[in-house]
């Protein structure tokens, strides 16, 4: 590495005309240019300039020598930057852990155009709802809005997921609307697997956790919104899920005065994958897309 520094050193003295000059370019003293220059005039046991008080020329070795030694020098620039272009390619293989419904209704379509945009990237898609660890599984990333955390595993948050209490109006006539969070113990409540039965909401006092009584659980939200609209319960939704049914009166939404407590869906990368740019920039992609389906509703055409 020091040979390659002074071959450096000797071809910007070359280029300039005086090892004053040429440290200046390189950002070093002329005496550490006189020191290199000798020490590579040392290892080809040759003299590369003839030295005056008024010039500095090429020796013919040195003449000789210049072409060659620019030709080395691009050679190894050449492969540092290739080697750094190969290291920044988006390419290879990712395997991907998300929940069943958001892949469903976003992320398939997230991801294919994500893999139509960088066409040497394969995937493996697997559609699991419960929380994985996935420096143990396998995956280079897995997906979810649940809260737990790993060992040697990144959190990375990607966009909120707004969630919606609501109940078909058949249920409401029959049960009453319920007017604070604490009245859903006399509701029949339809429960998601993965949050349980404790109901969280925001009100101006503070949080409010509620122990509900699950008539119904399940490990996909669609399953619930199904069921609320037969009638069947009080169900906690996605906001994606439920919109259109609250919009068109199949749905009400309850407790507008007391949000739903806010979850996250964020991505599990372990440690060891973080730094490979195809990871990298899918993690880029989902937070532009996933928040504008999630946030902003905006669906494929």
């Amino acid at each position: 590495m020091d040979t390659l520094v002074n071959i450096r050193t000797f071809i910007a003295v070359s280029r300039s005309g005086s090892f004053s000059a040429a440290g200046r370019h390189l950002g070093v003293a002329p005496s550490v240019v006189t020191k290199r220059i000798s020490r590579l005039e040392d290892q080809m046991r040759v003299k590369l300039f003839v030295r005056s008080t008024r010039q500095l020329i090429l020796t013919e070795v040195g003449e000789r020598y210049l072409p060659r030694y620019q030709a080395l020098v691009k050679e190894v620039d050449d492969a540092i930057s290739g080697a750094a272009a190969v290291a920044q390619r988006i390419e290879g293989h990712l395997r991907i852990k998300a929940p069943t419904t958001v892949t469903i209704a976003f992320l398939a379509r997230i991801l294919s155009d994500f893999q139509q945009e960088n066409p040497n990237v394969t995937m493996d898609l697997a559609l699991v709802d419960r929380s994985v660890n996935p420096a143990e599984e396998g995956y280079d990333i897995a997906l979810g809005a649940l809260p737990a955390s790993y060992s040697n595993v990144i959190d990375e948050p990607l966009c909120p997921y707004p969630r919606k209490l609501c109940a078909a109006p058949s249920y409401l006539e029959t049960r009453g609307i319920p007017k604070h969070p604490r009245d859903l113990v006399n509701h029949i409540c339809l429960t998601f697997h993965a949050t349980g039965s404790t109901w969280s909401f925001m009100s101006p006092g503070g949080p409010i956790d509620v122990e509900v009584r699950s008539a119904f659980s399940a490990n996909d939200t669609q399953i619930l919104h199904d069921l609320a609209l037969r009638g069947r319960g009080v169900a906690m939704v996605a906001s994606y899920v439920a919109e259109d049914s609250i919009r068109t009166g199949k749905l009400m939404e309850l407790l507008p005065d007391y949000p739903v407590a806010e979850l996250w869906l964020k991505a599990l990368i372990p440690q060891t994958q973080a730094r490979k740019p195809s990871v990298k920039a899918l993690m880029d992609w989902l937070k532009i897309h996933m928040h504008a389906s999630l946030v902003h509703g905006e669906r494929a055409a």
